[in-house]
């Protein structure tokens, strides 16, 4: 006998769904497969170890000393700047 999943219908804005599209790794694969790829990629189980926790402060204390970077600027040095104004375009 064939097992039938429980289904919701679930509403999102065009824009999101135009997301999702983007992050189909098949053209077949589903809003829910995609939906649980990123449910289970946010999701961490484990701890912090103590060098997660000190990289977290060293980079709390550069933000509130002022030392960061744009984006952009990252992007320029690594020449991937290239790839963004490309999809501005």
């Amino acid at each position: 006998m064939l097992y039938m999943a429980e289904v919701t219908r679930v509403r999102i804005r065009a824009e999101t769904k135009a997301l999702l599209d983007d992050m189909k790794l098949t053209p077949r694969e589903t809003y829910d497969d995609i939906v649980r790829r990123l449910a289970e990629a946010a999701y961490d189980d484990e701890p912090m170890t103590p060098e997660e926790i000190e990289a977290m402060e060293e980079g709390i204390a550069d933000l509130k000393a002022g030392r960061v970077r744009t984006l952009d600027e990252i992007m320029n040095e690594s020449g991937d700047d290239i790839i963004i104004k490309a999809r501005k375009l």
